[in-house]
């Protein structure tokens, strides 16, 4: 299953009590200044949690697969997430 955004914000309600509002308040204020941060290509380290890279993809060849035609995919820039060792523990169960 899938955690959706208003989910996160009414666990965060139920742990800490305050109101759905500032939770809401909270959860996209952190959201923008993530969005904020990787738009400007800088990486987000969260200790215990994992780091968010951006990435430099080049042009590369490619081929359209429902034609079967060559084409170029144009140089982009992604996203990645590695996560913490004590989070990659935590999912392993150790």
């Amino acid at each position: 299953m899938t955690l959706t955004k208003a989910q996160l914000i009414t666990s965060i309600c139920r742990r800490t009590g305050i109101t759905k509002s500032r939770a809401t308040e909270a959860v996209e204020t952190l959201l923008e200044v993530t969005k904020k941060t990787l738009e400007e290509g800088e990486d987000i380290l969260i200790s215990g949690f994992g780091k968010f890279c951006v990435n430099e993809k080049r042009a590369r060849k490619g081929r359209n697969p429902r034609t079967g035609s060559d084409m170029t995919l144009e140089s982009r820039r992604v996203v990645t997430f590695k996560c913490s060792g004590s989070l990659k523990e935590r999912i392993n169960g150790k």
